[in-house]
């Protein structure tokens, strides 16, 4: 079965949200067949940043949803958006 690069967009719930400290929970909760593969901080708006983590996982139906899931769990996430997705050869 093929690999897909996703990447999601991790929005945090406030400007003071530590993004080092929200990027280890994130690893911590990640599923067993998915690897994460870079995170980035990105900036939004006034101070608002969000971090863009790119993830590598099976090609198989559901996608990113078991992804999507356990990262909307943590605290301090306000929200998870694919903002990409490729198949890797």
């Amino acid at each position: 079965m093929a690999e897909v690069l996703a990447q999601l967009k991790v929005m945090p719930d406030s400007i003071e949200a530590d993004l080092n400290n929200l990027k280890t929970e994130l690893e911590k909760v990640c599923p067993p067949n998915v690897k994460i593969g870079s995170f980035k901080i990105k900036p939004i708006a006034f101070g608002l940043n969000a971090l863009l983590v790119n993830v590598i996982l099976q090609d198989a139906e559901g996608g990113t949803d078991g992804v999507e899931r356990a990262f909307a769990k943590v605290k301090g996430v306000e929200s998870v958006e694919v903002v990409g997705i490729t198949r890797l050869l």
